[in-house]
């Protein structure tokens, strides 16, 4: 049984995820970060999402939830037609990553256990967007801050939250 849900991703001031299927920053030490947490477990996320990576990302699970039931992904994932199915079937990895989009996010706020979110330090333009976090739901317990550099063009805080009465 799954012991962690974990909602991973990275937003700006406005919340904003992404603009035509594409993140409108690059951090580095967040795709590090990001590889760090979810390698080695599954891993859900939108039809989009997927869309958008140019290959799989290696050693991790791919579950993808479309409402397409003829949907034929470019390459080798499982595929549900809710969220909760994709999190049933997630339930052998002790820690699972919902990973995007924007709907996908709003859905898991409900299901998932923690929150390990980017937040950059900016606003951007974007279609997409990362749900507001309901503090009387959820507690802020670990952050970083991180301000930008030659690498890193915005300043930019890992945040975890812990859902309460969890």
């Amino acid at each position: 049984m799954t012991n962690k849900l974990v909602i991973i991703a990275a937003a700006a001031e406005n919340n904003a995820l992404g603009i035509n299927n594409d993140l409108p920053w690059h951090l580095p030490d967040d795709f590090k970060r990001f590889k760090k947490l979810t390698s080695g477990h599954k891993i859900i996320m939108g039809r989009k999402t997927l869309e958008s990576f140019p290959k799989p990302l290696p050693n991790r699970e791919h579950i993808v939830v479309t409402r397409d039931t003829q949907y034929e992904p470019k390459f080798p994932c499982t595929i549900f037609n809710s969220l909760e199915a994709a999190i049933s079937f997630s339930k052998s990895d002790a820690t699972a990553y919902i990973i995007g989009g924007g709907q996908i996010y709003e859905q898991a706020m409900k299901y998932s256990t923690h929150i390990e979110l980017t937040r950059i330090h900016a606003d951007f333009e974007a279609d997409t967007f990362f749900p507001k976090i309901d503090l009387s739901s959820w507690e802020l317990v670990k952050e970083e801050y991180h301000p930008k550099d030659e690498r890193h063009q915005f300043d930019f805080t890992y945040l975890t939250y812990v859902k309460k009465n969890n």
